[in-house]
């Protein structure tokens, strides 16, 4: 039996714990007066409630409100509403400290037990007492409701259990009758037999005497007369009781300490009981003998619950609480064809998925009397034998091997015949053997059908699990890592990173897999060649793979989906875990911790759409959004995001939406249309410049227009030439009295008279004189000069140098009302038309999609002969054989022409024999002629961009955009400015120049990698720039640095590294392994050294304790960096020292020791064990450090603080350095080029996979 710990905290002692009944959410009462609200699964504090005044001991949920109550050392006990996060009334009148606190499962009561030796029922509706229990004489430690019976059961420090009858308090409740906490003297009156504490309504049933010390729980059973108790006797207790009486069943014996609680499991026969001891242990019901102990080294336990509903457990103690459960719930199942075998009620049953029909097969081994057997982990079928290998935790790991009946005939086989062995993992791996797993002595044995070894297999790494793969391989799966192994050559085929492994799912043809583990999902084809990784933050359970080719898999409260590609989304939402077994539609079948196999309905058109538009299949696509309710805003970020605006545009009916989209796809009539919906300047202006960006100059016309742009309309038909408007926009602008826009248009038609009006009429006589001398306007000159009262001799810089010339604009050369620029004309896209979602009919017609897709090609491509549809006029005339007239029907049709034959006539197309007959007299004289016009070959930039996906081939060819869209999707790269210089010197140093003559155009002559092997075009391949030999020697360089301590200089040499082994190509799996290794280096080395600066950086600041504490801590996540040894050693006797010096001792005995395991010099090795002398005598920290060495942690790449296990992460899709969340989305610190917690495929850099 296994304590599986689902959740754990650190705080101060847990006093008391209680589940909520639906959400996933645990309250803990602290002995420093604070209450804790956690959510279990996701292992977040989401509140915390602080009013008591001292310890609080007893909490409890309400099972369907939204309230919760707890009880105190205060006296008091206080009622809570969670969603407004306050308290809602406190309850007063116990006289010492409330130990427990619970709430009626039907009824508006709690119940609450005190040290006063008195146990209250509470109205928390009325807020009044309704009932005190006295009887017990000393301190009473726990009073309960039964969950369907009107008793109480209560446990005091007087050594005794007693069991209250409430029925008189329920049937009081029900008449509607007033509590009696108010004047007795009133219910004397009355006649009542009542006295003031009202104990006709509660009465004792049962005093139960056996324990020797004071009781300290004391609970029912949830379905059984049966009660628990356990006390300071260091004893459990079993009673059991009827109508009449109650009775001592029977004694658990095994602690040596006080006894602080106990319960029932409440779907198994046993029972848990935790201890001041430090354990807590299981016992089995019915046979009341030990079964488990789950020890803890420095904890004492003090309460333990149950969840209503789930297989979970809490116990608290002194520091913080745990919540676990005893065994896994997962059923242990194989699929074959159209069949499920899974277990259930210790049998293997066959489901079939067809006929819904299930039946049992075998039987399996059962637990002997008093033991325990864990239910099987694993199941592995064999078809060709009909044979199941099961195998379990039991004994350290074991397996079993069953033969199943050929026939399904309702008869269950006996489990005698099973062969069993000892191993943790146990696989078939043929029709006649299978692969066992000795995980202790590190061997694979292979076994055939009578569980005889025929071979030993020494695994070439430390495994483990096994897990079945293709053929021959298996897969073994290690710590870092998962290897594919083949068993007959004893060779390691592939590997991959990954975490520790749980399950392998491979795909039906074998040809993708999923490696889960805890949180993470990696996706792999069948070489192991990773194609995209999925990060969740809760566990995740199971997975399989549709038909398709998705992989849908289930946490703990979702359904999910993730495609090869990186992409995943939520498919629904499920209330309890379920396991997936097959996907087949809408339809999933999955097995529940039940063991049931059930169907859930699910709509898979948001993956099925995604993986169209991922496999390009245009159909398809078209026909899920005619056909579907697909929208939201969650499907128009991903189409946005992914490059599809112009899709996005369908599924958008809000304008301002409709815009932004218009806008990035390039649709201006969308975009103008929507702009006119809106009409704010605000728009209109970002209309105007996109509109002018792209060279829609009416369009741009018209949003000046909208907008009263009066100078901007000028200036534009000012450099348009169209002097007409600009003569319009002169007499608005006298309309307006606006001065400065008439002497602008003034200048920009060259009107000199009212050039000279405008100076005068602003006061500016003297630039109007000027203005009118210059230009020859002699009598307006004059007249100014008189109107001014100046004599003409007192005038002395009126003339006008030589060789000047006047200010007049030029005159347009071409006037044309077509102000448009000339636009690339190519064929719709099959998106381009707008979808009537009302027609069916509407949008474009099957079959047209592939032929738009190379249109959307030859446009985005470097070839500008196929934008402009040259290829396609010249391949008109290119075959002899059909002639022009024969293809041109096909022509059309492939072109996307709607233009059907029997519609030309609507078009005043007829059919024109005596053209037809001149055309092919003209067909007929060319080819008579012999003359063949030569055609255009394909460039070698060209055929290596065909020839490669690399990124480094796509920019040596110059395909510059391909190269970027891979490095995103690849790794993630977000910001190309660092990589710029590295483009830059591929794309020249993979050709070379060629001058012949001085008045020839140089030649350019490309470069190749092979030129002595390729001797067919689809080997050519650019010449290597970066190799792994020059990564190798820039690796040194970082090294020599770093030695020398020249921090500044190692951290270029590393990060120059790190953005080279994007563009490094090799040919070997191996190189291959060796890039991922040197990228892992450069992240650790660059994480470290910028560690280490911030260090420096602190410790040239003022000396406060706050920044001692960083310095420390600083110094201590530098040795968590993955160094080399002698770096490391570096690192920890630098830590050592910063640790000593500002005496945090703890921390510099334990690096001292790390440094020792490292095996230094002597001279060192001295001064480290000396310190570990000195340091053991002192034995802690001065200063509250954020560092323990055991807890498992990551450094956060941008704040360098820890993320511990468990905790919430995102990565850098290239250098994989880890961030918390809050930094999701920005660029990363250590690459500095790619997006954080982006979705990746992974860095591919090994060529021949081309």
């Amino acid at each position: 039996m296994q304590m599986l710990t689902k959740f754990e905290t650190k705080s101060s002692r847990v006093k008391g714990t209680a589940f909520h009944p639906k959400r996933p959410w645990i309250l803990a009462s602290l002995h420093n007066g604070s209450i804790q609200l956690w959510d279990y699964r996701m292992g977040t504090l989401l509140d915390r409630f602080e009013e008591h005044e001292g310890p609080v001991r007893g909490i409890s949920f309400h099972p369907t409100q939204e309230l919760f109550v707890s009880g105190g050392d205060d006296y008091k006990v206080k009622v809570w509403n969670y969603r407004t996060r306050r308290c809602i009334f406190t309850l007063q009148g116990h006289l010492d400290y409330v130990r427990t606190v619970y709430f009626h499962p039907e009824q508006p009561w709690i119940i609450s037990a005190s040290d006063d030796q008195t146990i209250r029922i509470w109205n928390w509706q009325s807020r009044q007492c309704i009932a005190v229990l006295t009887g017990h004489n000393h301190y009473v430690m726990c009073a309960q409701f039964h969950p369907t019976d009107d008793l109480v059961v209560s446990a005091c420090l007087d050594q005794t259990v007693r069991v209250w009858d409430i029925s008189g308090l329920r049937r009081k409740s029900a008449a509607g009758a007033q509590p009696m906490m108010g004047d007795p003297l009133s219910s004397q009156r009355l006649n009542t037999q009542g006295d003031f504490f009202n104990v006709t309504d509660v009465v004792v049933k049962f005093v139960l005497e056996g324990h020797t010390r004071g009781v300290n729980w004391a609970t029912f059973h949830p379905t059984m007369p049966l009660i628990l108790s356990c006390g300071d006797d260091r004893q459990v207790k079993i009673w059991r009781m009827n109508e009449s009486r109650a009775w001592e069943v029977d004694t658990c014996r095994g602690h040596y300490n006080n006894v602080n609680s106990a319960l029932f499991h409440p779907k198994r026969e046993l029972i848990l009981s935790d201890s001041e001891d430090k354990t807590i242990r299981v016992w089995d019901t019915t046979r009341r003998t030990l079964l488990q102990t789950f020890r803890r080294d420095q904890d004492r336990f003090w309460c333990m619950n149950a969840h209503p509903e789930l297989n979970l457990f809490a116990a608290g103690h002194d520091n913080g609480l745990i919540v676990f459960k005893l065994e896994r719930e997962r059923p242990a199942s194989a699929i074959h064809q159209n069949s499920l075998l899974y277990v259930k009620d210790s049998q293997v049953r066959l489901h079939d998925f067809t006929s819904a029909n299930d039946a049992p097969m075998v039987s399996i081994r059962t637990a002997p009397a008093g033991q325990y057997l864990p239910p099987p982990r694993t199941m592995s079928f064999n078809p060709a034998e009909k044979a199941v290998l099961l195998t379990s935790d039991a004994e350290g790991g074991s397996y079993e091997l069953y033969n199943l009946p050929r026939q399904v005939n309702g008869q269950v086989s006996d489990s005698a015949q099973a062969r069993r062995g000892a191993g943790s993992c146990a696989i078939w791996t043929g029709r006649n053997r299978f692969a066992v797993l000795d995980k202790a002595a590190q061997q694979i044995l292979i076994k055939d059908l009578t569980n005889q070894t025929t071979k030993t297999i020494k695994p070439p790494v430390t495994v483990e699990a096994i897990f079945n793969a293709p053929g021959s391989q298996i897969l073994l799966s290690t710590a870092t890592s998962v290897v594919l192994f083949d068993v007959q050559t004893r060779q390691v085929v592939s590997e991959i990173n990954a975490a520790p492994v749980k399950y392998v799912v491979w795909s039906s043809d074998m040809s993708t897999v999923a490696l889960l583990c805890k949180h993470t999902i990696t996706l792999a084809n069948k070489q192991l060649d990773q194609l995209c990784q999925v990060h969740e933050t809760i566990r995740i359970k199971s997975a399989m793979w549709d038909a398709s080719g998705v992989l849908l898999y289930t946490t703990l409260n979702h359904i999910k989906f993730a495609l090869p590609r990186g992409d995943s989304g939520i498919v629904r939402t499920i209330d309890n875990p379920i396991y997936l077994v097959r996907v087949q539609g809408g339809d999933l079948h999955c097995l529940d911790r039940e063991g049931s196999v059930n169907v859930i309905k699910i709509d898979p058109t948001e993956y099925r759409f995604k993986l169209a538009l991922q496999h390009r299949n245009y159909e398809e696509v078209v026909s899920i959004i005619r056909n579907s309710n697909l929208v939201g805003q969650s499907i128009i970020a991903y189409l946005q995001k992914n490059g599809y605006p112009e899709i996005a545009l369908h599924f958008v009916r809000d304008d301002t939406a409709r815009f932004e989209l218009a806008l990035e796809c390039g649709n201006m009539d969308i975009a103008l249309e929507t702009a006119k919906a809106i009409d704010t300047p605000a728009y209109w202006n970002k209309f105007s410049q996109e509109a002018l960006r792209r060279g829609h100059i009416q369009m741009v016309e018209l949003a000046y227009q909208r907008t009263k742009a009066y100078d901007k309309l000028s200036f534009l038909y000012s450099i348009t030439g169209n002097t007409e408007k600009l003569v319009k926009m002169q007499k608005i602008a006298i309309m307006r009295n606006d001065l400065q826009s008439r002497l602008q248009n003034s200048l920009f038609i060259g009107d000199v008279e009212d050039r000279v009006r405008v100076l005068q009429e602003s006061g500016q006589h003297a630039l109007a004189y000027l203005t009118a001398k210059s230009h020859g306007l002699v009598e307006e000159a004059e007249s100014i000069r008189a109107g001014a009262g100046i004599e003409e001799a007192d005038i002395t810089s009126a003339d006008v140098a030589g060789g000047s010339k006047l200010l007049l604009p030029t005159t347009p050369v071409i006037s044309s009302t077509e102000l448009d620029w000339p636009q690339l004309h190519v064929s719709k896209g099959i998106f381009d038309g707008k979808f009537n979602f009302g027609d069916k009919g509407a949008g474009p017609h099957p079959g047209k999609s592939r032929v738009a897709d190379l249109a959307t090609a030859a446009v985005d491509g470097d070839d500008a002969a196929g934008a402009w549809d040259i290829d396609e006029g010249e391949n008109m005339g290119v075959d002899d054989e059909e002639g022009f007239g024969g293809a041109g029907a096909d022509e059309v049709d492939l072109l996307g022409d709607e233009a059907e034959a029997g519609a030309e006539g609507g078009w005043g197309i007829d059919d024109d024999g005596e053209l037809d007959a001149e055309i092919a007299a003209e067909a007929t004289a060319a080819a008579a002629a012999g003359f063949v016009a030569p055609q255009p070959g394909i460039s070698e930039l060209e055929v290596w961009s065909r020839n490669s996906t690399l990124a480094v081939d796509q920019i040596a060819a110059g395909n510059f955009e391909q190269a970027m869209r891979l490095l995103r999707d690849q790794v993630g790269i977000a910001s190309f400015d660092a990589l710029k210089p590295a483009f830059m010197e591929i794309y020249t140093s993979s050709r070379s120049v060629l001058t012949t003559a001085p008045f020839a155009t140089p030649s350019r002559i490309p470069l190749r990698r092979n030129p002595a092997e390729s001797t067919e075009a689809s080997q050519y391949f650019p010449a290597k720039i970066y190799s792994l030999s020059s990564s190798l020697e820039q690796l040194q360089q970082g090294y020599r640095a770093t030695t020398a301590a020249k921090f500044e200089d190692g951290l270029v040499l590393f990060k120059r590294l790190l953005l080279s082994l994007i563009f490094v190509s090799v040919d070997t799996a191996e190189d291959a392994n060796e890039i991922k290794q040197l990228l892992q280096i450069c992240r650790e080395y660059i994480l470290g050294i910028t560690i280490e600066l911030e260090r420096a950086s602190v410790a040239k600041e003022e000396a406060t304790e706050e920044n001692s504490v960083r310095l420390v801590e600083l110094a201590a996540f530098f040795t968590h960096c993955q160094l080399r040894a002698d770096h490391e050693k570096l690192s920890l006797r630098a830590a050592m020292n910063t640790a000593y010096k500002h005496k945090c001792f703890k921390a510099a005995g334990e690096f001292a020791q790390r440094l020792l395991d490292l095996v230094p010099t002597p001279q060192i090795a001295d001064k480290a064990r000396k310190m570990i002398t000195i340091c053991d005598r002192q034995s802690r920290d001065n200063l509250a450090i954020n560092y323990d060495a055991r807890n498992p942690f990551v450094i956060c790449a941008a704040s360098h603080t820890p993320i511990h296990r468990g905790e919430p992460a995102v990565n850098c899709p290239y250098c994989q350095a880890a961030y918390k969340p809050k930094h999701n989305g920005e660029l990363c610190r250590v690459c500095t080029v790619a997006k954080i917690g982006a979705k990746a495929t992974g860095l591919r850099s090994l060529a021949s996979a081309n």
